[in-house]
């Protein structure tokens, strides 16, 4: 009789949890976010500075990578001269999909001081591949990179594979 009970309501032992794929393939993505850190200029010395023991990024699942073919997220920090963009692109291309672009400070964002004057700088990465989130600043300190890596995870939490395969 006890048996028979069990097997009627399966559900009240606790240990099942019932949700969705996309809510289970999300939280999984955000919680693994490999990074490759492309530090270009001064603002590499911040986002060094969110991965040492006072901020720890590796808290919010953050791992670097060597290559951009086992890296989810690129962190763009720095300025992008022209003859960077080109790398910048194939390094883009060689990272699987789902890939996000964080761009980290204003010189990545939109050219920085030098935009004006500097012939040789981008005017912004997003002229070249997408990017995903901004951080602005000059350069932006630690805890702004840690709060743009919260707004990925936002979006990556909203993302459904759904639509990512029919598209």
């Amino acid at each position: 009789m006890g048996l028979l009970n069990k097997y009627d309501n399966p559900f009240d032992s606790g240990n099942i949890v019932i949700t969705g794929v996309d809510t289970l393939l999300n939280w999984s993505r955000l919680s693994s976010l490999w990074m490759m850190g492309f530090g270009l200029a001064c603002c590499a010395i911040e986002m060094m500075a969110a991965s040492a023991s006072h901020y720890d990024i590796g808290r919010f699942g953050v791992i670097p990578r060597p290559s951009p073919r086992q890296s989810d997220i690129m962190i763009i920090s720095g300025t992008v001269t022209l003859k960077m963009a080109s790398r910048t692109k194939m390094l883009y291309e060689q990272m699987p999909d789902p890939k996000y672009i964080l761009s980290m400070g204003s010189c990545s964002n939109c050219g920085g001081p030098y935009w004006e004057h500097g012939y040789h700088v981008l005017k912004g990465v997003d002229r070249v591949i997408p990017v995903d989130v901004y951080i602005p600043g000059c350069p932006p300190r630690p805890e702004a990179l840690l709060e743009g890596l919260m707004k990925l995870q936002e979006k990556v939490r909203k993302q459904s594979v759904a639509r990512t395969v029919l598209s």
